[in-house]
């Protein structure tokens, strides 16, 4: 099934599913499966992102990234259609990303640290922004479930009503997650920065 994915997604000539809404795709799928493909190619990147979020590994991305659509495509004959396929896509990713957090010990590769570092920075200046990404994902990871969920998806590129729709909740409700996210993520690096502060004193 990998091979089918990977073998769609870089052909030439992908299916023309950019303007066709889910519901269409999921019936198609049922009935043929490699037009799975197609759903596939609409959502591998944004849900490889929220992976690389959770995860900070890229290869580890990759490989929970490929357990979520086998899942997918293997439970599809038991969703349900109600507009919801994006929610019921995150909903799998979270089951799949819980279960590798609890098998293994996470870090944060030094080369992942190194490309989102601006170029330009003196090593003095690169090694602090270093320090305060790793600070902050590592506050991120320290976030109940759902907050952490909502900051991730955001972080991956998901608008308010787009996270909203792949949580199964309220735009309001997520907005409440978020605010409840970043104020309690200020505290923290807030109480580290004084500490620091406290120790070079």
């Amino acid at each position: 099934m990998v091979a089918v994915f990977t073998r769609l997604r870089h052909s030439h000539s992908p299916p023309p599913s950019g303007d066709e809404p889910d519901a269409i795709l999921v019936r198609r799928a049922l009935q043929e499966r490699e037009a799975f493909a197609a759903l596939y190619l609409r959502y591998v990147d944004e849900i490889a992102r929220f992976c690389f979020l959770r995860l900070r590994d890229e290869e580890a991305a990759r490989d929970a990234t490929q357990q979520i659509f086998a899942q997918a495509l293997a439970g599809l004959p038991r969703y349900r259609e109600s507009g919801q396929f994006r929610a019921w896509l995150y909903t799998i990713a979270r089951h799949v990303l819980a279960n590798q957090t609890r098998s293994r010990r996470l870090t944060f590769p030094l080369a992942a640290a190194e490309e989102a570092i601006d170029p330009g920075l003196t090593p003095e200046e690169t090694a602090a922004a270093s320090h305060e990404r790793d600070a902050l994902l590592a506050a991120v990871s320290r976030l109940p479930d759902d907050q952490r969920t909502a900051v991730e998806m955001r972080l991956a590129g998901r608008t308010g009503p787009e996270v909203a729709v792949a949580m199964g909740r309220s735009h309001d409700a997520v907005k409440k997650l978020q605010l409840r996210a970043l104020e309690r993520l200020r505290n923290e690096l807030r109480h580290e920065d004084d500490q620091e502060a406290r120790r070079g004193a």
